[in-house]
């Protein structure tokens, strides 16, 4: 098979070797890795490429929900996305109900930590032109973080390195919903800090 052919029949930016199956297309591994070589390709993981000539339209979101399902975005990623923290991002940052993950490609750095299926709610669909991730809900994302540092913030100092924004938090959590979502946690240490957000 030529490149030219899978262009003419795999339409999406990313596609994956279930696709490249359900399209009926006979292409091998050392096809891939070629094409991968000369720079047609992305290799995002063992599995999951990316035509390069689409490399704008790719977007890191949707790579992320992409590459480890289930999986939604939260934690620093989220954080930011809300502007709770003031710093520029560098990497994806998800929850997932599976095991603690890290891939790299050419399309940056995505982190997957885990979280018991019982805490693995409270995010939303977004929707984008190229297809759909998830993404924490603000009161979710700030949860998800006090409780995967839990370890890492002891004392009022440690809360305060955060340096959360105090003014977004306010116009934009929902008092109920924290409350509620706090208590579906039902870790005590989580109080203290989380009660401090409250707007």
């Amino acid at each position: 098979m030529k490149y030219n052919d899978l262009v003419s029949a795999i339409k999406s930016p990313i596609f994956s070797l279930n696709d490249l199956a359900l399209s009926g297309l006979d292409v091998f591994d050392y096809q891939l890795s070629l094409w991968v070589k000369k720079g047609h390709l992305i290799r995002l993981k063992n599995g999951l490429y990316a035509f390069s000539r689409d490399k704008e339209k790719l977007q890191g979101e949707g790579i992320a929900f992409l590459l480890y399902q289930p999986s939604y975005l939260s934690l620093e990623t989220a954080l930011a996305w809300y502007g709770f923290i003031p710093e520029i991002v560098y990497a994806y940052t998800s929850i997932t109900a599976k095991t603690t993950r890290t891939f790299e490609n050419a399309c940056g750095r995505f982190i997957y930590r885990h979280v018991k299926s019982e805490l693995f709610w409270g995010y939303v669909q977004m929707n984008t032109d190229h297809g759909p991730y998830l993404l924490a809900e603000p009161e979710k994302a700030l949860l998800d973080y006090f409780y995967l540092n839990l370890s890492r913030i002891d004392n009022e100092e440690d809360f305060e390195n955060i340096r959360l924004n105090e003014e977004e938090m306010e116009k934009t959590l929902d008092k109920g919903k924290l409350i509620k979502y706090l208590d579906a946690f039902g870790v005590k240490k989580m109080e203290r800090w989380a009660k401090r957000c409250l707007p």
